[in-house]
């Protein structure tokens, strides 16, 4: 054995341990699982070719390389995302296969707040997410983002008030199955009365089909009545002939639709004591890769 090796050995070591976290960090950042991988990827190769022996603290290095990294992509990923076609959705992960997703808390990791996130420049959504998911002190995250530990906190203030403006308290994970529940029952027998009766007055359905599935609407769907009729008239084209399972999407409970063995659309709602206030449908074929097991 080699001094060199059992070095890379050690190096591999630290890598796979603190992985889950730098893939939790830059998913969080990025809002999609594909290129939090590539990220994760592009700082192990950098860790490897590191001097290692002057790193003394190998966590804070790596999770500066992936804030500073995912920031990045996130830079080059806003221009993608304006030419996307039809509404874009956050790419969901299966929490279920794995519960921790890399954070002490489950924060920032709800498809509905992920999509806010993205309303924020990269840099205040890695400073919120290093705050928020992973508890960084103030010092830690202005180090990271090479900012004043003022400007730092400033930056998280100001993520976390407008999430708190833009989005209601959430109901319980119960009660966000149960209403999911219902709307599904009603979405598949197309019952408009009981769709109003569900829906939060300004309700909206995002349907993400990256340019690639028919009825997948290319604008958001807004109101009450609007969306009902819409779900109503989609159900015909959509239901017949689907299985359907129960997941946890992001930490919270969501449905996996199939036609034929092939997973079609990933369904979840966001939810507070006045109803459903939004509906996400992720039916590009590219984001639901993580849930075809």
């Amino acid at each position: 054995m080699h001094s060199g090796d059992s070095r890379l050995d050690e190096a591999a070591a630290v890598f796979v341990d603190l992985r889950p976290r730098l893939f939790g960090i830059a998913y969080r950042i990025l809002g999609s699982a594909a290129e939090a991988e590539d990220v994760v990827q592009e700082v192990w190769m950098r860790w490897q070719n590191t001097d290692r022996t002057v790193v003394l603290d190998p966590a804070a290095f790596l999770a500066t390389a992936t804030t500073r990294l995912a920031i990045n992509v996130a830079q080059s990923a806003r221009s993608r995302r304006e030419t996307y076609a039809g509404p874009w959705l956050p790419e969901p992960v299966d929490t279920s296969a794995d519960p921790a997703m890399g954070a002490e808390r489950g924060e920032a990791l709800e498809l509905a707040v992920l999509f806010l996130l993205e309303k924020l420049t990269p840099t205040e959504r890695a400073a919120y997410v290093l705050r928020e998911a992973f508890d960084y002190p103030y010092q830690q995250i202005a180090a990271i983002l090479q900012l004043g530990e003022a400007n730092t906190r400033q930056l998280v203030s100001r993520a976390r008030k407008r999430i708190a403006t833009e989005r209601r308290e959430p109901v319980s994970s119960a009660q966000h199955r149960r209403l999911l529940e219902v709307f599904v029952v009603a979405a598949r027998t197309g019952d408009l009365a009981a769709l109003e009766e569900l829906f939060a007055s300004d309700v909206v359905s995002y349907s993400d089909g990256g340019g690639a599935v028919r009825g997948a609407s290319h604008i958001p769907v807004l109101g009450r009545v609007r969306v009902s009729k819409v779900v109503v008239a989609f159900a015909p084209r959509f239901w017949p002939g689907s299985e359907i399972e129960w997941v946890d999407a992001n930490g919270r409970p969501g449905v996996l639709v199939s036609h034929d063995g092939t997973i079609t659309a990933l369904l979840t709602i966001g939810a507070s004591d006045q109803g459903i206030d939004q509906l996400m449908w992720v039916m590009n074929p590219a984001k639901l890769a993580g849930f075809s097991r």
